[in-house]
């Protein structure tokens, strides 16, 4: 059940203080009555409330509403969230319409009227519990963006390469280009994505990230575009799409490949007239956003093989840059495995100082398949193992390989769980989160397991 609101009621007339207090006593929790004004701050600094109703005058013989207007502005820089409604004497109407525009929700008129003062107090509440809601999301979007800071969590290193392509960034960034970031999977892509944001003018709004390559086909539409309540059979209430949690922001849709020729249409004409349709609803949606796309897959052979409209990938790579593969920067693995260090030795409580030379050498002559994400997993996985306070050569092992398969005739249990569990690290390259999901197992048990069996 909602809790009943806190109100707060000032007014110089005794006897209209006393019915309004009486009146509204069954629909709140708490009323406290004022007939003197000059006692509303340290009533506000003592008490919160939901609710004020405010006389506009107060002083005999004034009837401009400019004190009601000047206590408004005190109890809003107090808590601007409160509602406010008015009282007015009849006939002020003009004096209402003031009020409003300076801030009030809504007035009511000393003529004693009670369906329509409990109408009135309804309605307040209802626009408070829409600040209040609004208040939250900002609260948790501001939470979003300090969590995504590229200042906390990003880091791309030193090499000749990435210092070239963050300098195409920089330029790039504060226009609203649509931007194509091509490369091999884990090279970092939603990493450069989330740092063009940070670096653009939408900085401040949400950046709104799609992995396509997750979605299910029969979602795509759904998802992007959001839904009306009925547009089909499990559409029991309103939902917005991707499209417009982006408004405003940037859309990064990650492996953009993977969309059919219908959504490829969908998205184009999004793209070009900047609007469109939710499932099941006849209105179209303006909607204003910066989209970055990225994919590892060969969009130009795509095109030539009918898979992906060409007027599609001019709308997309209006600016293009391609993501070097970690083994063709080696000088920055030192750097992103120190990086990924201090990350999980703080998540795990870890006191793990460093790493040694030879295991950055070690790390060195790796070929790096996965890329970044692998070397990510690799350094998450040695920091939740080791009982060293640095991490070591042994730490490290690349040399799990699918031949290396118990023959067919063994049927130990634990030698076949433990070249079960190698081939499933391998496949993921070392991506320890979708192993366990293919195992089966939790992570707490795969890690469990990796410790065993010396993997």
């Amino acid at each position: 059940m909602k809790p009943k609101p806190r109100i707060l009621i000032i007014d110089d007339n005794s006897e209209l203080l006393s019915g309004l207090k009486l009146f509204l006593s069954p629909h709140a929790e708490e009323i406290i009555a004022l007939r003197n004004p000059n006692l509303i701050p340290a009533t506000m600094q003592q008490n919160s409330f939901d609710l004020v109703l405010l006389d506009m005058n107060f002083t005999a013989g004034v009837n401009t509403g400019n004190e009601g207007l000047y206590w408004m502005k005190r109890i809003h820089e107090s808590d601007p969230n409160v509602a406010i409604v008015m009282i007015t004497a009849f006939g002020d109407i003009e004096l209402a319409v003031k009020a409003i525009k300076e801030g009030a929700v809504d007035f009511i008129q000393k003529s004693w009227d009670e369906e329509r003062i409990l109408s009135t107090m309804l309605a307040a509440l209802k626009i408070r519990e829409s600040r209040m809601a609004i208040k939250a999301l900002t609260n948790q979007k501001k939470h979003l963006q300090q969590l995504t800071s590229p200042t906390t969590d990003l880091c791309f290193g030193r090499s000749p390469a990435m210092q070239n392509l963050l300098r195409t960034v920089e330029k790039v960034a504060a226009t609203d280009a649509n931007i194509l970031i091509l490369g091999e999977n884990g090279s970092g892509k939603e990493m450069i994505a989330r740092y063009i944001h940070y670096k653009s003018t939408r900085s401040s709004e949400m950046m709104v990230t799609v992995d396509l390559a997750s979605l299910a086909e029969t979602l795509f539409e759904s998802e992007l575009f959001g839904y009306r309540k009925g547009a089909f059979t499990d559409a029991k209430t309103d939902k917005s799409g991707y499209l417009e949690l982006a408004d405003k922001g940037t859309l990064f849709l990650d492996e953009i490949g993977n969309l059919s020729l219908p959504i490829q249409a969908k998205i184009l004409s999004v793209l070009q007239n900047r609007e469109f349709t939710p499932l099941g609803s006849v209105n179209r949606t303006e909607v204003d956003l910066r989209l970055i796309s990225a994919t590892n897959k060969d969009l130009a052979a795509m095109v030539e093989q009918g898979s992906f409209r060409q007027d599609l990938l001019y709308r997309l790579n209006t600016i293009q840059i391609e993501l070097p593969p970690l083994r063709e920067r080696k000088e920055d693995i030192h750097l992103l495995a120190r990086f990924f260090l201090k990350k999980y030795a703080g998540k795990y409580g870890k006191n793990i100082q460093g790493i040694s030379q030879v295991a950055i050498n070690k790390l060195s002559k790796h070929s790096w398949p996965g890329n970044i994400r692998e070397l990510q997993h690799t350094i998450e996985k040695a920091v939740i193992l080791t009982d060293k306070s640095q991490l070591a050569e042994d730490d490290f092992n690349f040399g799990i390989k699918t031949s290396q398969v118990a023959d067919n005739n063994n049927f130990n249990l634990a030698d076949n769980e433990k070249q079960l569990i190698a081939r499933a690290i391998e496949k993921h390259r070392g991506n320890l989160s979708h192993t366990a999901k293919s195992l089966g197992i939790n992570r707490s048990t795969l890690y469990e397991k990796i410790r065993r069996y010396g993997l």
